[in-house]
């Protein structure tokens, strides 16, 4: 196969070399001929032997699942995988198109498919509706098995070392990529996608290498292609020479080498040049991702997004479900804070026991986060009442998102005082001081910042949302990907505005987005005044490289003439040289 490169948009930095894994929730379209009829019963003894192999990788993967620390969402999916694998629509109806219409094997599954999913089209309930993708995911495996490609995790016979897998697929949700967390992968890549879609930021808090918005490489790439992804680059090869390939494996050495060097910063303190000490903070998504935060020695959880916890399940959690991933971070901080985002459901972030949202013509608009929080007042009292309960074992705080109006800040108090007096009832523990903060994620708020600050104890600037609303820019689309600018002037005097205003009423501000985490923006950040930052884990150590290395009168002073300038390129170049 001759090499060729795509090019796409860096989300993940670092080096992977790997094998295609291709995933696709796309109608598969496969070769049709007819059989003679000696032929018929090997070619439904092929097809049984597809669903026996396919059997037995669920069962590996139920395992897997089964394991310590796995989410107990990925065994529910392998679950339902299974059930329908089981189904004699799909296990039995094929042998019998096989028969009479002597055709193969993977063009009579393909048919059946094809009349299951238009029968799930039909269904009212969103939740059941959506189930359609799990038929199509495992008609693929059928498929690859027929093919003579299965999915492989494990080890080729005689290979010393485990094959790195690198994901391929037109595109992913956020609840796709959560599940990486237990799979030995290498990275991804998609077709569609931004930079700071929240897809793009599980990658990051992976510490996985990605590149997105390649538009055509899912239909370009076969399985178990040799490829190797760029993600600091944004390049993607396929096939490389021997010649490239090596160049790739130096580089991949040479970063990690560099990672490693970063590792002596783990005990450091997070103090500038000057002896200006900066609070370094983690974003996680899920309990385990505790040890990571850990490892690299943050002040606590800067954001704790809570909506993976709703993710890739068929129910809602429960309250004290919550309340145990709540308690289990807050213990495993030993009194450092954690900041607690209530549930920010919305745009690209699905969760299916959540599918009346889905129906909103623009999401990002529409009944998203506290927006959505409010309408549903005892889902939200149950998130308030768990997280209040877990407070009794750590400092904990609570972030809500996306706030605007003042009249939300009002309902959302009072909703946080009904899930207090719940609880005096139950006689239950909690911090009866807790303290509420807000995102500035909407430009409203950034420039009305009164109410913000006469009734919360902190504010938490979301960059993503900010960019997005300010500049009227879909995050998640790849097609206007090239106007999603954090240096556009309007961003930075948003930015800076929240921080300082924040800081003459003495009130404790942080950055949570991924601006925080982009050590290339660290400096600008400490000269706007910003004292607190919330990052994923895997980014932490780079950006305090740059903490200890900068003074922050010098960079004051510079980041006051950048704030005045007016075309985007001049402060590009500024910020490059600060």
């Amino acid at each position: 196969m001759a090499s060729f490169a795509l090019h796409g948009l860096a989300v993940s930095p670092g080096i992977a070399i790997g094998h295609a894994h291709l995933v696709s929730h796309a109608t598969l379209e496969v070769a049709h001929y007819t059989l003679r009829e000696r032929e018929v019963p090997r070619e439904i003894e092929r097809f049984e032997e597809a669903l026996a192999s396919v059997r037995a990788d669920l069962a590996a993967l139920r395992a897997e699942a089964g394991a310590p620390g796995s989410p107990t969402e990925l065994a529910a999916l392998v679950n339902v995988h299974a059930m329908f694998l089981e189904d004699p629509l799909l296990a039995e109806a094929p042998k019998t198109l096989i028969r009479e219409r002597r055709c193969n094997a993977e063009w009579a599954l393909v048919q059946q498919m094809n009349e299951l999913v238009a029968q799930f089209e039909d269904i009212d309930d969103s939740y059941l509706r959506e189930r359609k993708h799990d038929i199509v995911q495992v008609v693929e495996r059928i498929l690859r098995a027929l093919m003579g490609k299965p999915r492989k995790f494990g080890r080729k016979a005689g290979e010393k070392e485990e094959r790195e897998l690198i994901v391929v697929a037109h595109d992913l949700s956020p609840a796709d990529t959560i599940q990486f967390k237990n799979l030995k992968i290498a990275g991804f890549v998609t077709d569609l996608g931004g930079a700071t879609s929240h897809t793009a930021i599980v990658a990051r808090s992976l510490a996985i290498p990605a590149v997105v918005g390649l538009h055509h490489a899912r239909p370009l790439i076969r399985e178990d292609d040799l490829i190797i992804i760029d993600g600091t680059r944004g390049v993607l090869i396929v096939a490389p020479d021997e010649r490239v390939l090596e160049e790739y494996r130096l580089r991949r050495r040479e970063l990690e080498l560099e990672r490693s060097k970063l590792k002596r910063l783990i005990t450091a303190r997070a103090t500038t040049l000057d002896d200006v000490d900066v609070t370094l903070m983690a974003n996680i998504e899920l309990p385990q991702d505790i040890e990571q935060v850990k490892k690299v020695g943050a002040d606590g959880v800067g954001l704790f997004r809570t909506e993976f916890l709703f993710m890739n399940r068929d129910t809602l959690p429960s309250e004290d479900e919550q309340y145990e991933a709540y308690r289990q971070v807050a213990r495993a901080m030993g009194g450092k804070p954690v900041t607690i985002r209530t549930l920010d459901i919305g745009a690209d972030k699905t969760a299916g026991a959540l599918g009346a949202y889905r129906q909103a013509p623009n999401p990002a608009l529409g009944l998203r986060a506290i927006r959505y929080c409010l309408a549903e007042p005892q889902l939200f009292l149950a998130q308030l009442r768990a997280i209040l309960r877990a407070s009794h074992f750590g400092k904990v705080q609570i972030l809500v998102p996306m706030l605007a109006h003042a009249h939300e800040i009002e309902q959302t108090l009072g909703m946080i005082e009904l899930a207090k007096h719940e609880l005096r009832e139950r006689r239950c523990k909690f911090d009866e001081a807790i303290a509420v903060g807000g995102m500035i994620e909407i430009p409203a708020s950034a420039l009305a910042l009164g109410p913000f600050l006469k009734h919360l104890q902190f504010l938490s600037i979301g960059t993503n949302d900010l960019i997005q609303y300010t500049l009227a820019i879909d995050r998640t689309d790849e097609s206007v990907a090239h106007l999603y600018d954090p240096l556009h002037p309007a961003v930075l005097r948003l930015i800076a505005h929240v921080i300082q205003t924040a800081q003459k009423a003495e009130m404790p501000v942080a950055v949570c987005g991924e601006l925080a985490g982009d050590p290339a923006m660290t400096r600008l950040l400490l000269g706007m005044g910003l004292r607190q930052f919330s990052m994923h884990p895997a980014q932490l150590l780079a950006v305090k490289q740059q903490i200890v290395m900068a003074d922050t009168e010098q960079l004051s002073a510079k980041v006051t003439r950048l704030l005045r300038m007016e075309e985007p390129e001049r402060i590009r170049e500024q910020v490059e040289r600060l």
